[in-house]
């Protein structure tokens, strides 16, 4: 039975005060609940060993979102994994479509960062999804399929395990648009069915596959009902600690 994970990405928001107030309201909020899910933050690079700190004793786990596949080096404004490590993160976003596309990360890119963050013993969250242009023009699983592939090249089965994929919609990221349940369950069961082509039929129905893509309290219970739906990747309901845990609580 996979579990489901709710994880929130602050992106390019909030310094350390507000950092520090954020999760104060979440641990607060969550500290006597009884939950269904693991629960994961991924705030900016500067706020991940306060974050850390801060959700120590609690049921609330640190990411960060990004890194770079170099250990180290000249490479001036980028984040090892050895840095995120060092400041207390367990799991790390890679290949979110705003790093493909304002960033111009490719399949090779995030196949690499990838590799990277699982020889250094973090969990990838790993993203995928297609833009409006291209659901429109019936290419979908097309593109689906090109990053899944590409993106876990030369990864193991056993590796697969500590790998978490996000499916999430480009034209429902930021839109106040989602995937109707029944979208995102079809695209979420082609992707299972990828896994099983490439590893087992097994690893499959382990993955834990995150639906990311304008989720809110008042879409989340009927996403997450969703057979193949196991948890969410959240952006801006992620920054209200109300609005967080209400879709924590729907998991």
């Amino acid at each position: 039975m996979r579990r489901n994970i709710i994880a929130g990405n602050w992106k390019m928001n909030y310094n350390l005060s507000e950092t520090e107030d954020l999760i104060s309201k979440l641990v607060s909020g969550l500290k006597d609940e009884k939950l269904n899910c693991d629960v994961i933050i991924c705030p900016p690079f500067t706020s991940l060993s306060l974050a850390s700190s801060l959700t120590k004793s609690s049921n609330i786990k640190v990411g960060a979102q990004n890194l770079y596949f170099e250990d180290n080096g000249a490479f001036t404004g980028e984040i090892s994994a050895s840095m995120i490590l060092g400041a207390g993160c367990e799991y790390v976003i890679i290949g979110h479509s705003e790093r493909r596309t304002i960033f111009a990360e490719n399949d090779e890119i995030i196949n690499k960062k990838i590799k990277k963050a699982l020889s250094s013993n973090l969990k990838p969250i790993f993203c995928v999804g297609e833009t409006l242009e291209e659901r429109e023009s019936g290419i979908t699983k097309e593109i689906i399929k090109r990053q899944v592939v590409n993106g876990l090249k030369d990864i193991t089965e056993k590796n697969l395990e500590n790998i978490i994929l996000a499916y999430e919609p480009v034209w429902a990221i930021g839109t106040g648009k989602t995937a109707s349940p029944e979208q995102a369950q079809d695209v979420h069961n082609f992707i299972r069915g990828i896994i099983s082509n490439i590893y087992s039929k097994s690893s499959a129905e382990k993955l834990i596959i995150q639906y990311g893509g304008s989720v809110k309290p008042d879409n989340a219970k009927e996403l997450l009902s969703q057979d193949d739906i196991d948890g969410a990747l959240v952006g801006g309901a992620c920054l209200k600690a109300e609005s967080f845990i209400a879709i924590i609580k729907a998991s």
